[in-house]
This record gives structure tokens, C-alpha cells and sequence, in this order.
């Protein structure tokens, strides 16, 4: 069961503070795009992501964007956002995010992966022995594999908002 428990859930990727990156020991953050960043499938971000995004860097928290998506869907996203970014990432497989860390020149210990899926983002991290912020989906997605998914994650949320095990999960 630990392996699809993130060390910690928010609701939005702007409920996420600085403050909350330093009790978690850590100084770099690994960001998800799709209902994260944007609605899936959107160049939109949104709203308040990319202030919240420079608040962090402000602050002197590493960020960089690692996401499955191909680079023609990342790299203008990232664009917008002023961020280094990885694509194919291949995740849950560890790979990327060790790349992502090697790129950022930190460690494994300080840094936290942040996404809204937990087949991906924090199976992943785990994975990897990384620290995990899961987030509730911006939208409900509308293809086959998402439906199977999010059905498959639905038990998984659930356990967390119940058991909230000392750690701040979905209120």
C-alpha cells in the first residue's frame, strides 16, 4: 500500500507554499502539467500557477517540469511558465526524475515530485525515494485509459481521506 501513498495531498498546485517544501526538507519540486498545471490538453495555465511558480523560484526552490507528454506539447507550456523541462518521461519508471534531480544538481532527499495522478506521479516518486505531493484533478478526463484509471485511483483516494495517517491528506 505504500507505494501509491504520497507523503502528502492538497487540493491545487497553489495550495502548495513554500512553507509546506521546507517542512517537507526539501528545495526542489517536480512538476506534472497536465491537471496540475492546466486542464489536460490546454495551453492554458491556471490561474494563479505560473505567480505561484515564481513565488517558489523567489523563495530559492528549484522547479522543473517532467511530464509524459510529447516536447511539442510541453515546451511551450514550460515557455510560459520560464522553466526547465523534461518530456517522454516515461513515468512511473524512475529515469526522469533522476535526470530531473541531475539537472537541478539536488538530491533525491530534497526533492518532491508534485502531480495528480498516483499510477504516475507518485508511484514514481516513491519508486525513485522521493517525497510526493498529490493533488486533486483540475478536470475529469475524457479517454478510455483515464476512466480506467481514475476508477482504479478511486479506493486509493479514498483510504487517504479516511485514514489521513498523521499526514495532511484530502480534507
Amino acid at each position: 500500500m505504500a507505494l501509491f501513498l504520497p507523503t502528502v495531498a492538497v487540493d491545487h498546485v497553489t495550495d502548495i507554499t513554500p512553507e509546506l517544501i521546507r517542512a517537507m526538507k526539501a528545495s526542489a519540486v517536480l512538476l506534472d502539467v497536465d491537471n496540475t498545471l492546466a486542464v489536460h490538453g490546454s495551453q492554458i495555465p491556471l490561474d494563479g500557477s505560473i505567480e505561484w511558480a515564481w513565488r517558489l523560484r523567489n523563495d530559492h526552490i528549484k522547479i522543473i517540469i517532467v511530464s509524459n507528454n510529447f516536447k511539442n506539447r510541453v515546451a511551450p507550456f514550460a515557455q510560459k511558465y520560464d522553466l526547465p523541462f523534461l518530456s517522454l518521461a516515461f513515468k512511473p519508471l524512475p529515469l526522469a526524475y533522476y535526470r530531473a534531480m541531475h539537472k537541478m544538481g539536488v538530491r533525491r532527499k530534497d526533492t518532491v515530485v508534485v502531480g495528480d495522478q498516483i499510477f504516475t506521479d507518485v508511484i514514481g516518486a516513491n519508486l525513485s525515494l522521493m517525497k510526493s505531493i498529490l493533488l486533486v484533478p483540475t478536470e475529469e478526463e475524457k479517454s478510455f485509459s483515464f476512466f480506467i484509471r481514475r476508477g482504479l485511483e478511486k479506493p486509493l483516494r479514498y483510504l487517504m481521506k479516511v485514514s489521513k495517517r498523521g499526514k495532511k491528506y484530502f480534507d
